[in-house]
C-alpha cells in the first residue's frame, strides 16, 4: 500500500505525520488529517492547515497523540 493510498483510507481526524517533497528537499506535517480528496490531504498542524498534493508525498503513518502537559 503506498502513503498516498494509507492517507486516504483513513478516517478524518487520525492524528498522522505525512512527509513530501518540496523545492529544497523534504518536510513533514504533523496533525490530524482534516480531508482527502483525489489529488491532495489536509493537515491541520501547530502552524495552520497544511494542502500536501498525495503525489508528492513520501511517507505517511498514524501516530499516537501527543502527551499530556504537566
Amino acid at each position: 500500500m503506498s502513503p498516498a493510498d494509507l492517507l486516504t483510507a483513513l478516517p478524518a481526524g487520525t492524528r498522522v505525520v505525512v512527509r513530501y517533497r518540496i523545492e529544497s528537499g523534504f518536510t513533514d506535517a504533523l496533525g490530524p488529517l482534516t480531508s482527502v480528496g483525489t489529488d491532495e490531504c489536509v493537515v491541520d498542524t501547530k502552524r495552520g492547515a497544511v494542502t500536501v498534493p498525495l503525489a508528492d508525498v513520501v511517507l505517511a503513518k498514524p501516530v499516537p497523540p501527543p502527551p499530556a502537559r504537566r
